[in-house]
């Protein structure tokens, strides 16, 4: 009969590996289009018929154009030619409406070479707005001279502090069209590639027109540009891409999810962080992502799981290093403090507000705190230590010591190089960044305390080894992505001192073995209850 955690661990387990074999299946029948075996019932490509093209971007106020009225015709591309590829820059006029906060919108149509969009049957043509709402980003300054930063230009910064959000302007504009000769069976259309179709009856046979495309996932927040009541003019980069239909039907789902996330509240930066994970990576690659992620989840959460169970379980401090535990709870808050600063998408605030919140607790124990409310203020107990946990405590504190020669120097220096040559928005912004570059760079020392503690008592009994193990997985993960990723030499040092000091972990416990067939000399069981005597014994 399965223990209630080990049954709990093999449903997480086998939820996990479904839903993996499930996104798979899913990921393939977006990329993969069955083709129309038969004649009948087929929809042929009118791009086979190689018809001469013409590409013209327009722009206007209104989101309805009904007629070549109040429009401004920015790019005009005869001859198109849909295999290749090019990149154009013009100048746009901003009407004085989208300088009061409103909106601009591009229309983008394809049609026949001569003939104006108006008066082609065959045009197909898309809308994109070219503006959208965001809060400026604050100015950054310096805190010993208080010049503003640099890299602000003058002309993007709004005329007074807003805290509303303002119309910004997108200055790239990515077009794509289907290319391939595909002949789609009318009868299995997928559903999102329909809606992108235009259909036309040639003779007895029915053909799509060019499957036109914006890729609204290459404009991000960084690009955008703050539209001052003075701008009469803003550059737009146009740049066309011919794309494969596998390609297309999984943008148009990774969009569709983006706008999903918005519709669900997420702001513009919370989508954009969103975005980079598909524009900056390969196709091929974001699929090994994808299961690379997938297994570090599952290796979290089981960390996450034998590590809240280990210290539930605890009682003593016999063995463990209480200011590693300290700094542990002290970096994750400066980490979450930093995220909640720089606004981070709460994909990735959410688990670091848990994470500092486990932290907390983990003190608690380490430091057998207790809160007593007496009257209107809480009062902070904390318990005795014994003679083996005081013990503990002057190793850890030597350890400590020894660490501290090189440890102060160098989070002190560091403070003073940003002070002097990074730009911040505020003293707190400083202070906090100043935390977390010491946390990133440094952190990693704070696990030599105990290995210390753990050389001095010969023993490792007292530590966590399975939520360990899983933690060195996703470290492993990391290492081996420092490498295929192209990434500083700085970084990938960083991910790779961790695993030197797990391997001196490694190294412990091989030189003193833990007996798991007895409970341990500090009076606790290894990980696991100890087996209860029967009455045959």
């Amino acid at each position: 009969m399965w223990s209630g955690r080990s049954s709990f661990t093999s449903l997480v387990v086998g939820v996990f590996v479904v839903y993996v074999v499930h996104t798979c299946w899913v990921m393939y029948g977006i990329v993969y289009t069955r083709p129309c075996a038969g004649t009948s019932n087929c929809i042929q490509p009118y791009l086979a018929r190689r018809p001469k093209l013409q590409l013209s971007v327009y722009t206007t106020t209104r989101s309805n154009l009904g007629a070549e009225n109040n429009v401004d015709l920015v790019l005009n591309v005869e001859d198109f030619d849909v295999e290749s590829k090019f990149e154009r820059t013009v100048n746009v006029s901003v009407p004085k409406k989208t300088r009061n906060n409103g909106t601009l919108y591009a229309y983008i149509f394809l049609h026949h070479a001569g003939v104006l969009p108006w008066h082609d049957g065959k045009e197909v043509h898309l809308v994109s707005s070219l503006t959208t709402y965001m809060v400026p980003r604050p100015e950054e300054v310096s805190l010993l001279t208080g010049e503003p930063a640099a890299q602000v230009e003058a002309e993007q910064k709004p005329s007074s502090a807003l805290d509303e959000p303002v119309s910004h302007w997108r200055p790239r504009l990515t077009l794509n069209v289907m290319v391939e000769d595909f002949v789609f069976d009318g009868s299995a259309l997928p559903a999102d590639v329909h809606r992108y179709m235009k259909m036309v009856q040639l003779g007895k046979t029915v053909h799509y027109l060019p499957i036109l495309f914006i890729d609204q996932l290459s404009s991000r927040v960084k690009d955008l540009m703050v539209i001052n009541r003075s701008t009469t003019e803003l550059p737009l980069t146009v740049c066309y891409e011919k794309i494969s239909l596998g390609r297309l039907r999984f943008w148009i789902h990774m969009q569709d999810a983006v706008y999903s996330l918005q519709q669900f509240g997420f702001s513009e930066k919370d989508a954009d962080e969103v975005k980079g994970i598909f524009v900056d990576t390969n196709l091929y690659f974001l699929a090994l992502t994808f299961l690379v992620a997938a297994f570090h989840l599952l290796f979290d959460f089981l960390a996450f799981k034998n590590d809240i169970s280990f210290w539930k379980k605890k009682k003593s401090m016999i063995g463990t290093s209480t200011k590693a535990v300290l700094w542990r709870c002290f970096s994750t808050v400066v980490i979450f403090l930093f995220l909640l600063d720089e606004q981070t998408s709460l994909l990735v605030l959410v688990p670091a507000g848990v994470g500092a919140a486990i932290e907390l607790w983990k003190v608690k124990k380490a430091l057998k705190m207790t809160v007593v409310c007496r009257g209107l203020w809480p009062v902070f107990q904390f318990g005795t230590y014994s003679e083996s946990e005081r013990r503990t405590e002057q190793y850890d504190t030597e350890a400590m010591k020894y660490l501290s020669y090189l440890l102060y120097p160098l989070c002190v220096g560091g403070a003073i190089y940003s002070l002097l040559n990074i730009k911040y928005k505020s003293w707190y912004s400083w202070l906090i960044n100043s935390f977390v570059n010491g946390v990133y760079a440094f952190g990693f020392l704070f696990m030599l305390p105990q290995l210390f503690v753990n050389y001095k008592m010969k023993s490792v009994a007292h530590l966590p080894w399975k939520a360990f193990t899983y933690k060195a997985f996703n470290t492993f993960i990391d290492d081996v992505f420092a490498f295929i990723i192209t990434m500083p030499t700085s970084h990938r040092l960083a991910c790779f001192r961790d695993d030197v000091v797990f391997l001196v972990y490694l190294y412990q416990r091989w030189l003193y073995p833990v007996d798991k067939s007895r409970v341990n000399e500090f009076g606790e069981s290894y990980e696991e209850k100890p087996r209860r005597k029967s009455h045959a014994d």
